[in-house]
């Protein structure tokens, strides 16, 4: 039975998001998880009350008095509220009282605290936030997300294996294609860092690395090596293709229901907008931590959290964790 703590008080939204979310994947998903519930146990309570039809008997409450707000500084957060639902919920899997934790708060914490708590896969230089996109097709993986602003070549190379793992294990790619997300495809474009880190991925053993590719290619696939599974990029430049991507999902939204909004009542229309809600998606994995960690958007609805709940309990099962660091003991080897 996978066991999925979930921050109760993180997110915008909290409890109401995290609880109606927890019950959705209740009902929904099949029923060989539990969910902890971590936060002031009076706080959720009283939320639960608002659903006394649920079915409660895989759910836990776990007393956490502390809560880490968005604003906080991310270091002096976890040092300073060691009782926090963030802390206390990493720490039931450090513990091996959990399997996963699930966070809509505090970004930077969730990695700092992820960092301290679980520790770092030996060999991984750095955790790395794996954001899902929508495409036509199959989603693909970009990393970093927004966690690591300034990387270095060889952290970039160790994103290109944990975004490999993940596509692997979690989304079904037999041989996931990577791409560096880069101004142009030729060796000599991009920043020194890039063209560095190009080179070293060139190189790396065991990657599908097919080379650089541009903007238009993580959504649209690359004319030569059709679907990219994981785009690499630095978080500053992931992020901002991030929120931007989010910001042409919303304007199509905008522009069919002022300006076809019968359409809206298709179901094949309903399912092109389905595939392009982020909540589908449920959140990012933190890779490269000893344990299976899933931040979630601030804003995240119940139907964000029942997803993330999916994808922590999916990645618990196929041992994704595990599975990250025998990929870096081989890579450690085959350098020795």
């Amino acid at each position: 039975m996978i066991r999925v703590a979930l921050d109760a008080m993180g997110g915008d939204h909290a409890p109401q998001a995290e609880i109606e979310g927890a019950l959705a994947a209740l009902a929904a998903l099949p029923g060989d998880f539990t969910i902890q519930l971590v936060g002031r146990v009076d706080v959720i309570e009283a939320e639960l009350a608002r659903h006394p039809g649920a079915d409660r008997s895989r759910l836990e409450c776990i007393e956490a008095p502390d809560v880490v707000g968005m604003a906080e500084k991310p270091i002096a957060a976890i040092r300073k509220k060691p009782k926090s639902s963030l802390m206390i919920g990493m720490g039931l899997q450090k513990a091996g009282q959990s399997d996963a934790f699930i966070s809509a708060g505090n970004t930077g914490a969730s990695l700092a605290a992820a960092t301290v708590v679980l520790g770092l896969h030996d060999g991984v230089m750095r955790a790395t936030v794996a954001t899902p996109f929508p495409t036509a097709d199959e989603p693909v993986v970009v990393l970093d997300g927004g966690a690591n602003v300034d990387c270095s070549p060889r952290e970039l190379v160790g994103f290109a294996y944990l975004g490999t793992v993940y596509a692997r294990d979690v989304l079904g790619k037999a041989s996931p294609v990577v791409g560096l997300l880069n101004v142009g495809e030729e060796d000599e474009k991009g920043t020194a860092m890039v063209k560095e880190a190009h080179q070293l991925l060139k190189t790396a053993p065991g990657l599908n690395y097919v080379g650089n590719i541009e903007g238009r290619d993580i959504v649209a696939g690359h004319a030569k090596h059709g679907h990219i599974d994981v785009v690499v990029c630095d978080g500053f430049v992931g992020n901002i293709v991030l929120k931007f991507y989010e910001s042409v999902a919303r304007l199509i939204v905008r522009l069919v229901k002022r300006n076809a909004p019968e359409i809206l009542e298709r179901d094949d229309v309903r399912e092109v907008f389905r595939i392009l809600d982020y909540s589908e998606y449920g959140g990012a994995p933190l890779l490269g931590v000893k344990g299976i960690c899933i931040i979630c958007h601030g804003a995240s609805s119940p139907n964000a959290i029942k997803n993330a709940i999916r994808v922590a309990v999916h990645s618990a099962q196929v041992g994704l964790s595990q599975h990250i660091g025998a990929e870096f003991a081989a890579i450690a080897a085959r350098n020795a």
